[in-house]
């Protein structure tokens, strides 16, 4: 009567006799096996802020900085697949070269020098602002056509348009759906025309 033995168990029998032929102690992988840097993490489950495709990651941290970051094998997308990008998301977070505070270089100059967030955000302002007044218009000539008994005419009337077309807008792919939908009110209160979307490029 003949031993009946599984492919998982030939597997284990074959690389544990292989192992033990080369004189090879498996004892310290398999206590470090046991010893997952995660072990211990909390583990949360988010979106991907890079592009529009949105894969599902799982964040492990540990007292409060990021140990692991892998895909979410239940999110629908991805199924725990990420690209190079996904995969070291947590450089956004712990890399010493990203800038943390806004930075401007004047016209003409040639270094880049640190500023606060007040006079950032105020001179972004007076910016658009400027923009805006110097490209506003309030109304433009249009042509419609219009019937008159039995034939149609064409007339040429003027329209309230309220738009600038000296400022443009690209939206970002790690804007949510309230955020792009507060941002866009914004941008056409402004009178934008050139709303584009990171997601369609």
């Amino acid at each position: 009567m003949g031993m009946s033995v599984s492919r998982r168990d030939f597997f284990k029998l074959s690389g544990t006799g292989l192992a033990a032929s080369l004189g090879i102690s498996l004892d310290p992988l398999e206590s470090k096996a046991e010893d997952l840097p995660i072990r211990y993490a909390r583990e949360t489950t988010t979106i991907c802020p890079y592009c529009a495709v949105g894969c599902g990651m799982i964040v492990h941290t540990l007292a409060g900085s990021i140990i692991n970051v892998e895909g979410d094998p239940d999110h629908p997308i991805n199924e725990g697949s990420l690209c190079p990008k996904g995969a070291s998301v947590y450089q956004l977070r712990d890399n010493k070269a990203r800038i943390t505070k806004p930075m401007y270089r004047a016209a003409g100059a040639s270094e880049w020098k640190e500023v606060s967030w007040d006079w950032t955000i105020d001179e972004i302002a007076k910016r658009v602002k400027k923009n805006r007044d110097a490209t506003f218009t309030a109304t433009s000539k249009i042509k419609i056509k219009e019937k008159v008994g039995a034939v149609e005419v064409e007339k040429e009337i003027e329209a309230v348009v309220n738009r600038t077309m000296g400022m443009a807008s690209v939206g970002s792919a790690a804007l949510d759906n309230e955020e792009c939908y507060l941002y866009q009110k914004f941008l056409r209160g402004l009178g934008l025309v050139y709303i584009e979307h990171q997601a369609r490029i």
